[in-house]
């Protein structure tokens, strides 16, 4: 029986407690696989090598980024989850400040804490077989690839963007119909263009497409009220060190 093991780096475990809503769908599943590692459901561990890992979270410290080279030695396939996983995470705001000055400000003892100066994601310290996107991942997405693996086939994911979404879903165009800023023009899909079916524009959780236009986008969002500094927060939230342009 193959056997799943799951991992936390620095997040909010809100990837793991999208693979525990799956509910329904997780028990069958169960009959198919062994769960040898996944802490947030028990601290029975099992010992390695494993045929799936699933792996939250971004590297941020010296012993992530051991600890991951030896997760990857020990697992045939390496699912990462989320985007602290595939692009560092909101911490990686981190990449763009002083991080010694973060920890004597928020510290009483800031020489007893190990950290690195940046966030990275799992894919900046090993290689990686499939990246699942979100803050947090969709849960059709997640079982998608369980279930390719386990058929032995290769997962059925989007590889557009969030308006892709909108349009087979038959939403109003928020930009242009209210002039709402929207990032979902270059916005990886797989949310179900949750955000414009409530009319609020995609702020971009899902990370950047493949190759999004983002010079064409810009003018747009200023016409839509965004000045400098909005357009230089907007693309720093959930996926702040991630390939926007």
């Amino acid at each position: 029986m193959p056997t799943i093991a799951v991992w936390k780096f620095t997040s909010c475990d809100g990837c793991q407690l999208t693979l525990l809503d799956c509910e329904d769908e997780l028990l069958p599943l169960t009959e198919h696989v062994r769960i040898a590692h996944f802490l947030e459901v028990t601290s029975v561990s099992e010992p390695g090598p494993y045929d799936i890992s699933i792996v939250e979270g971004s590297v941020t410290t010296p012993e992530e980024a051991d600890r991951i080279r030896w997760i990857r030695e020990q697992s045939a396939v390496l699912v990462v989850v989320g985007a602290c996983a595939t692009s560092g995470g909101i911490q990686a705001l981190r990449n763009f400040a002083d991080v010694s000055e973060f920890r004597s400000i928020v510290y009483a003892r800031p020489e007893h804490i190990a950290t690195l100066d940046t966030s990275t994601p799992i894919s900046a310290h090993v290689t990686v077989d499939h990246e699942l996107r979100g803050c947090p991942i969709d849960k059709g997405q997640l079982l998608e690839v369980l279930s390719a693996l386990l058929a032995g086939r290769a997962p059925d994911l989007p590889d557009t963007s969030v308006c892709t979404d909108c349009k087979r879903r038959g939403l109003t165009c928020v930009m242009v119909a209210h002039g709402t800023p929207c990032l979902g023009p270059v916005t990886h899909a797989g949310c179900g263009a949750l955000c414009p079916a409530v009319n609020r524009g995609c702020y971009g959780c899902f990370g950047p497409m493949n190759q999004p236009n983002v010079p064409a986008l810009v003018p747009l969002l200023r016409r839509s009220g965004m000045g400098d500094d909005e357009l230089h927060l907007v693309f720093r939230t959930f996926n702040a060190n991630a390939e926007w342009s």
